[in-house]
């Protein structure tokens, strides 16, 4: 693995299967552990939890570059960092190149720290529109966009990052390329989730593009993709020589698996599942936060997937979980679910004792 020097932001080696420190631009991040931007899951709430609970760094849901969107209550809530902790990351997508650099400064002049650029979301209602992944399509168009932001940014002293996938397809994979060029522009870090668009999160991703980027380029290079455990993250640290490792899908009602990775990159071992106890404060405090950000008739309801994926891997009777699932999914206040939630934990740590103390982390079902 390689870290970048505080003094110059290029690598020096670092053994890979240990949890490190490393900077983007100015900013020391606390370690090379990832939240990946994933829609509708990684707001301002979910982005707090996961750093308290041992993330090094977290990056926004992606935000539109459309000006005509901006001011509205979606957006608004996605450029929500009160009491987040630094640095503030947020990643905008778009397709024309003088619209994204004005979405960079409409961003930095509410406390964006650090800009990313969506060049990584299969979703088709983004690529439909040539954004996203799609913008792999096009290299000089996507490095247009890339210079533009840069440019941008650089008047701010704002370092700007870039996530894309492996190529569009498995007959385009020109994933170094753009690398190579993002480089050039001024990118000071690069995301790669092994994957094409093609694939969305079919299959299985694979990494050697990964270390092949990270072995044309001098910037950081962050691997993501299928990474649902700590021995997977060290193996993937390992395999590519990447300099982190960035978690989406495996955090989801998981957000302590970063604190997981940290101490089994440090230790080599697997540290004891949480208590339910624990779980129990985590969620109660995350919806909290949650309420405060959406509000009463909007958070309730958006809360309930995060419910969902927290009891997928209590490891609870399939019946069990079913019943809660229809016992939540008919509550509409703040208070009603809250209690739903302290009791539903206290039924069973009372009941299913063997659920109260942390287990092996190899007990715990991963999301999928």
């Amino acid at each position: 693995m390689r870290i970048p020097d505080a003094a110059t932001g290029r690598a020096s080696a670092k053994a890979a299967d240990s949890p490190i420190t490393m900077h983007i631009g100015p900013y020391r991040l606390q370690n090379n552990l990832f939240v990946a931007p994933m829609a509708g899951v990684t707001d301002r709430p979910f982005r707090k939890l996961c750093k308290r609970l041992g993330a090094g760094y977290a990056v926004s849901e992606m935000v539109t570059s459309r000006p005509d969107l901006q001011d509205s209550l979606k957006t608004s809530r996605r450029a929500d960092h009160s009491g987040e902790p630094g640095p503030i990351a947020v990643q905008i997508a778009g397709t024309d190149a003088q619209m994204m650099a004005d979405a960079a400064r409409y961003n930095i002049d509410r406390g964006a720290q650090i800009i990313d650029i969506n060049m990584g979301c299969p979703a088709k209602k983004v690529c439909n529109k040539w954004a996203g992944s799609a913008l792999m399509q096009d290299e000089q168009l996507a490095i247009g966009i890339v210079e533009a932001v840069v440019a941008a940014c650089a008047l701010h002293g704002v370092p700007v990052t870039l996530k894309m996938r492996t190529g569009w397809c498995a007959d385009v994979r020109n994933a170094p390329a753009i690398a190579q060029a993002a480089e050039q522009a001024g990118v000071q870090m690069l995301t790669v989730h092994g994957r094409t668009r093609e694939q969305g999160y079919s299959g299985q991703a694979e990494h050697d593009t990964v270390a092949l980027i990270k072995s044309r380029v001098a910037i950081p290079v962050v691997a993501n993709g299928d990474i649902d455990s700590p021995q997977r993250a060290a193996a993937v640290l390992r395999q590519t020589g990447a300099d982190a490792v960035m978690i989406g899908r495996a955090a989801q009602g998981r957000p302590w698996i970063f604190r997981e990775v940290a101490h089994h990159l440090a230790t080599g071992r697997l540290l004891p599942a949480p208590s339910l106890a624990e779980v129990r404060q985590w969620l109660i405090d995350h919806l909290h936060d949650h309420y405060d950000l959406y509000g009463e008739h909007t958070g309730v309801r958006s809360a309930r997937k995060h419910l969902g994926w927290y009891v997928h891997g209590l490891g609870l009777p399939p019946s069990e979980v079913a019943r809660f699932r229809a016992r939540i999914n008919v509550l509409t206040r703040c208070e009603e679910q809250l209690s739903a939630v302290a009791d539903s934990f206290d039924a069973w740590s009372a009941s299913l004792p063997a659920l109260s103390e942390g287990r092996e982390t190899s007990d715990w079902k991963l999301a999928a």
